[in-house]
C-alpha cells in the first residue's frame, strides 16, 4: 500500500563535477531524495513540476518521492494489460464454465475502450480473437493464428489507459456495449447482469491495484433492464402420462436410447440435474428389489468444452451446484426409477470409474448425444399440436416436471426444495405458479379447520 504525505521540502539545485552535474534533492516526510540531469533546464523544468504538485496539495509518495499524479502516470497500464491481468487472477479457482463467462464479459466491454475505431475488424472477428484468445489462459502460450495475432496487436496499441475509465462517458460506452448482442439486439437481462457484475469486480480490482482511485460504476446513474423474473412455465412442464410416454419412447427409438431411458429417469423420478447424472456412481444408489430407494447426489460433470478446463476434456468433475464441495444430497427415488436402475445395470454395467452411465465407448455422456434421443422421443410421443409447443421441449424440463409433481402431491416446499438441491427462496420463485395453483386447496383446508371451530 502506498505510503502518502504532503509534508515536501524541495531544495535549490546545486552543480556537482560528475557526468549528469545539476543535482535536484528533495525531501518527503522524512525520506529524502534526489534526482541529477545533464543541464540545468531539466532540472529546472522537473523541479517546477514538484513544487507545483506541493503547491496544489497533492500527496507525494513516500517511497518514490513523486506526486500522486506522476505516480498515477508511471502505474498506468492499458486497459487491454488490465483485462487480461484480471483474467488471470481469477482464472485459478474458477470453474470452465464461469472462466467462459468472465472471457466473454471482457471481450464485450473491451471494444468500447479504444482510443479510435480506425482498422478495427469486424465485430465478429474482434469477439472471437477476444474471447477465444486474448481472454482464454489456457492458449496464452499457444501458438496464434495470424488473423487473429492481428487483432490483437491491433488492441494492444489502441486500448486506452485504466485511467481514462475515470471518465464516465468513456465507462457509460461499456455498460451499453453489454447490452446488446452482436446483432444489435437488445441481451437478455439475465447476461446483462452477470456482464455488469464481471465489469464491476474488474473495476475493483482496478482500484486495487491503485490504477484508479475508485470504482467508477459507483458514480454513474444507470439502469439495467429489468430482470425477467425467472420462474417455470407450466406449458413447459409434461404432466405423469406425457412423461411416461416419453420415456417409452427413448426406449424404444435405438440402442442409445435404450441406454439412456434411465439417465432420463433420473432426472424425472430424482429430480436430478443433468450434470448431477452424468456423474452418478453405482456407490451412490440403494436399489432394493422393492420399494423405494435412494440416490446419493454428491458430483457433477458440467461441460465447459476442451478449451476453458485443466484437463483438456470437455466435462469437469466438481461438486454439487452452489453447496460445497463434499456436500451430499439424497434423494429419494420411487420403485420406477429403481427398476429402471436396476435394469439399466444389468443390461450395460458401471464404467471404470463407477459411474452409472456411459455412452457405448466407455465416456461420458455428452448433451449433444442425448439432446438428439430426446428431439426424436418428442416427435414419437407427442401430438403434432404439443410437438409444436414447448412441452417437454429440453430434457431440463423433466426435472421441472419432478419437482412439480412433488408440489402437486402436497410435499412440504421445505422438503422439496431440500430433494431438489434448491433454497427454499429459490423454489418459491421459480415455481411460483405451481404453488399458486395449489390455493384452491389450501382454501379448503382452512374452510374445514374453520368450520370445524364453528
Amino acid at each position: 500500500m502506498t505510503d502518502w504525505s504532503y509534508t515536501v521540502k524541495i531544495w535549490a539545485i546545486r552543480k556537482r563535477d560528475y557526468r549528469k552535474p545539476y543535482q535536484l534533492r528533495w525531501k518527503v516526510g522524512t525520506r529524502p531524495h534526489s534526482e541529477s540531469f545533464l543541464t540545468m533546464g531539466l532540472a529546472e523544468s522537473r523541479r517546477a513540476q514538484l513544487i507545483t504538485a506541493a503547491r496544489e496539495g497533492e500527496p507525494f509518495d513516500v517511497d518514490s518521492g513523486l506526486p500522486k499524479s506522476m505516480v498515477d502516470k508511471e502505474r498506468d497500464i492499458s486497459w487491454y494489460e488490465h483485462a487480461r491481468n484480471y483474467i488471470e487472477m481469477k482464472w485459478d479457482d474458477s470453474p470452465g464454465n464461469t472462466r467462459r463467462t468472465l472471457s466473454e464479459a471482457m471481450a464485450t466491454v473491451t471494444p468500447a475502450f479504444v482510443k479510435d475505431t480506425k482498422g478495427m475488424p469486424d465485430a465478429r472477428t474482434v469477439r472471437r480473437a477476444l474471447y477465444s484468445w486474448a481472454f482464454n489462459k489456457n492458449r496464452w502460450n499457444a501458438e496464434v493464428p495470424p488473423d487473429v495475432a492481428k487483432v490483437l496487436d491491433w488492441f494492444q496499441r489502441k486500448s486506452l489507459p485504466v485511467s481514462a475509465l475515470s471518465d464516465r462517458l468513456v465507462v457509460r460506452a461499456a455498460l451499453n456495449a453489454l447490452s446488446k448482442k452482436l446483432d444489435g439486439k437488445p441481451a437478455a437481462a439475465g447476461t446483462i447482469s452477470r456482464k455488469r457484475a464481471i465489469f464491476y469486480n474488474s473495476l475493483e480490482y482496478a482500484v486495487d491495484a491503485e490504477l484508479l482511485s475508485d470504482n467508477p460504476l459507483d458514480r454513474i446513474k444507470w439502469k439495467a433492464p429489468e430482470q425477467v423474473v425467472e420462474e417455470v412455465d407450466p406449458a413447459c412442464v409434461p404432466n405423469p402420462a406425457q412423461a411416461a410416454k416419453l420415456l417409452d419412447a427413448v426406449r424404444d427409438q435405438s440402442k442409445r436410447g435404450r441406454r439412456l431411458v434411465a439417465f432420463f429417469g433420473c432426472m424425472y423420478y430424482a429430480a436430478a440435474r443433468p450434470a448431477e447424472v452424468i456423474g452418478l456412481r453405482l456407490q451412490d444408489c440403494d436399489l432394493p428389489r422393492r420399494g423405494w430407494g435412494l440416490l446419493r447426489l454428491r458430483e457433477t460433470r458440467p461441460r465447459s468444452g476442451t478449451a476453458w478446463t485443466d484437463s483438456g476434456e470437455a466435462h469437469e468433475k466438481r461438486g454439487l451446484k452452489h453447496r460445497p464441495r463434499k456436500a451430499v444430497r439424497r434423494v429419494p427415488i420411487p420403485p420406477e426409477l429403481v427398476a429402471l436402475l436396476r435394469w439399466h445395470l444389468m443390461a450395460y454395467g458401471t464404467a471404470p470409474d463407477g459411474r452409472v452411465f456411459q455412452t457405448m465407448r466407455g465416456g461420458l455422456i455428452q448433451d449433444t448425444g442425448y439432446g438428439e434421443v430426446w428431439a426424436e422421443a418428442r416427435t414419437r410421443a407427442l401430438t403434432a399440436a404439443e410437438f409444436d409447443s414447448v412441452l417437454a421441449k429440453r430434457p431440463y424440463d423433466l426435472r421441472h416436471a419432478a419437482v412439480s409433481t412433488w408440489l402437486s402431491s402436497g410435499v412440504e416446499p421445505q422438503l422439496v426444495a431440500e430433494r431438489a438441491g434448491h433454497s427454499v427462496a429459490v423454489l418459491f420463485r421459480v415455481y411460483a405458479k405451481f404453488l399458486k395453483d395449489g390455493d384452491e386447496a389450501a382454501n379448503a383446508k382452512i374452510s374445514a379447520r374453520l368450520n370445524g371451530h364453528g
